[in-house]
């Protein structure tokens, strides 16, 4: 990907953000614009742009994300809930076309939310 993409450059560490957690894989952070009390963001190192880019070969890629949802929720006290959200092109809301998950929680959520 061109370095004009704005979470490439913060997987490789070419802007400066606290990471949560790092694996090989995946970095996650909070996000600039929270919406709520915790509200992180987690990332694929390698460009994807959206889910609807993924292929069959990025099935081990979506579990180690999902299973580092868990394990932040866990570590950040979520116990009584929290919501995932992937936008997904521009009528999705997607604002950053690098596929990420928003993980967003410390308050009561409400449905529908938007």
């Amino acid at each position: 990907m061109s370095g004009d993409c704005l979470f490439c450059n913060i997987a490789n560490g070419l802007l400066a953000t606290e990471f949560l957690l790092e694996t090989d894989q995946l970095v996650a952070f909070r996000d600039l614009h929270p919406v709520a009390p915790t509200h992180i963001l987690v990332i694929p190192k390698r460009h994807i742009t959206s889910l609807a880019h993924l292929e069959d070969t990025d099935v081990t890629l979506l579990g180690e994300m999902m299973l580092a949802i868990k394990e932040l929720a866990e570590e950040l006290g979520l116990e009584d809930g929290f919501r995932v959200v992937a936008n997904t092109g521009a009528d999705g809301g997607q604002s950053v076309h690098h596929l990420h998950f928003h993980l967003i929680g410390g308050r009561s959520l409400q449905w529908p939310p938007g």
